[in-house]
């Protein structure tokens, strides 16, 4: 996967550009959550960034106005990272190139027995890890 990763992520932002695989991750989880937002210290963890990684992050994120920080209104100590109508846009279209390089760059390639064999796999791993 650690080759595969930047072919998935080459060109699929709106203008053209790569984007990073935290960005992605972040942004990806952000819009797939109900009200597109989570605590800054979840996110960290789920990227497996350190909190002052995930800070410059955000800082990086938020300057491009696809998100927004809110302190939580029941405890001062959560700040919540949440995705912007901009950010919702740049991930949406982000999220259907990244797609088409899956289907290029993974499915393809395994072919259909071979994306039954993964996704066997996967359950398997997902599975184990609820154990």
């Amino acid at each position: 996967m650690n080759a595969i990763q930047p072919r998935l992520l080459h060109g699929i932002t709106p203008d053209g550009r790569d984007m990073a695989g935290p960005w992605f991750e972040v942004l990806i989880r952000l819009q797939r959550t109900p009200g597109h937002q989570l605590p800054m210290s979840r996110l960290a963890r789920e990227v497996s960034l350190s909190t002052g990684g995930f800070t410059k992050l955000a800082d990086r994120l938020e300057k491009e106005g696809y998100l927004e920080r809110h302190n939580c209104s029941t405890d001062r100590r959560v700040v919540y990272a949440t995705l912007t109508d901009q950010g919702l846009e740049f991930i949406g279209a982000a999220r259907v190139r990244h797609v088409e390089r899956l289907r290029e760059h993974v499915l393809a390639p395994l072919g259909e027995a071979g994306v039954r064999q993964l996704a066997t796999i996967a359950r398997t791993l997902r599975d184990s890890a609820c154990d």
